[in-house]
């Protein structure tokens, strides 16, 4: 490989909650411990990238700066060369990240009592945002086939025709359990959408991170009317590993809601804008990093045959979720016997395993461990080991 995804840079000490969270537990900086928690890499940044920022930090005054015209169409032209969708630059506005854009959005285009609907179990802040804002949380409880899961059209449809449903928000591909969904089920999910005024908010921060045999679709690329009902929020942070420099690019096609989104933004910052090193980061990735990435998705790769093979073979108990995007496995632990208080406890304290814990996800989840493979293999091997070792006492 030409690229270097061996090192691991340890950040204990250092205000990364997931490593912090390990010390807690007795974890030195000295352990060849790391987390499996928190969704960013436990790779080095792409050298284009750490030298693109290098040469703004030589050359460069740290001033006030707004996406410029280069930057905009360097964003259109990833989408069309890696997703086949032709964006416009005027569809674009920054926000400080994606969570930020769907609270964002459910403030600006709902009211409260009103219902959002979530496919659950599903990434917790979009529950967070729900209750925060005093909306109405609508559950469309996705179904488990044991290997992967599937939307309930029949419900998602009942629910969506309810008059108080006015929003859904929908994580694409699917976090926590790794589904990509397919472009037939995005135009099922539009369509029900457009029959019954619901504005669909998506979540399509992992766009990027395909597994070998799956295709992410852009939710407004399925067609005009769909595009103008949507807004897609998207960031190169899960990518390229660049999260702390918080810049996210938000589409939205339809003039109408932008101009909302936009307004909205400008009641907090009259200019709203991100960071310099944010929009210098994410140019050169979008610029020079494809080769970069396809390295990661086949060390990822990699990790997950590895995770799959072990736990078959000595795990069995243990049910494995078909991962089809993101770099977050899904795995269901309830055939141990264990309770998920008692799973967590075991992992934390006797196996030194630091998971995102399934109950966070919603009340699906509980028994569950989400599993941030994103790391050099060798880690993936360590904890399967210790992982056995704790699981069979």
């Amino acid at each position: 490989m030409k690229y270097d995804f061996e090192t691991v840079h340890k950040r204990i000490n250092t205000g990364s909650g997931k490593w912090d969270k390990m010390a807690q537990f007795g974890v030195r900086e000295s352990d060849d411990i790391i987390p499996f928690s928190v969704a960013d890499m436990e790779f080095v940044t792409a050298p284009e990238i750490v030298d693109a920022l290098k040469r703004e930090l030589d050359t460069s005054i740290m001033g006030y700066e707004n996406p410029t015209s280069e930057y905009l169409e360097t964003v259109c032209n990833w989408m069309k060369t890696r997703h086949n969708w032709d964006a416009k630059p005027d569809w674009i506005l920054n926000t400080s990240g994606v969570v930020n854009a769907f609270f964002e959005a459910v403030r600006v285009y709902t009211k409260p009592g009103d219902g959002i609907m979530l496919t659950t179990p599903v990434y917790f802040p979009m529950y967070m945002a729900i209750r925060d804002y005093g909306r109405e949380l609508v559950d469309c409880k996705m179904i488990d086939t044991g290997k992967s899961y599937e939307i309930d059209f029949d419900d998602f449809e009942r629910k969506a025709s309810d008059p108080n449903t006015k929003m859904l928000i929908l994580c694409s591909p699917h976090n926590p359990c790794g589904r990509i969904w397919t472009r037939e089920e995005l135009m099922k999910i539009g369509e029900i959408c457009l029959k019954h005024n619901v504005l669909v908010v998506s979540d399509e921060i992992h766009f990027d991170l395909e597994m070998p045999g799956h295709k992410h679709t852009v939710f407004a690329s399925l067609s005009d009317e769909i595009a103008n009902n949507c807004l897609v929020l998207t960031a190169p942070s899960k990518t390229f590993n660049i999260a702390g420099l918080q810049t996210s690019n938000i589409f939205i096609p339809n003039p109408e809601l932008r101009e909302k989104f936009y307004a909205s933004l400008k009641l907090m910052n009259p200019n709203p804008k991100c960071n310099i090193l944010g929009y210098r980061a994410c140019e050169a990735a979008y610029k020079y990093c494809a080769n970069w990435l396809d390295e990661c998705l086949s060390v990822i790769d990699t990790n997950r045959k590895i995770i799959c093979d072990f736990i078959e073979r000595e795990l069995s108990a243990i049910k494995v979720y078909d991962l089809e995007g993101t770099y977050l496995m899904w795995l269901n632990c309830n055939d141990l016997g264990l309770s998920y208080q008692e799973l967590e406890r075991i992992n934390q304290t006797e196996a030194k395993l630091f998971f995102d814990e399934g109950y966070v996800f919603g009340p699906q989840g509980e028994g569950f461990e989400r599993w941030n493979i994103a790391c050099p293999t060798r880690y993936i091997n360590e904890a399967l080991a210790r992982m056995k070792e704790a699981y069979t006492k």
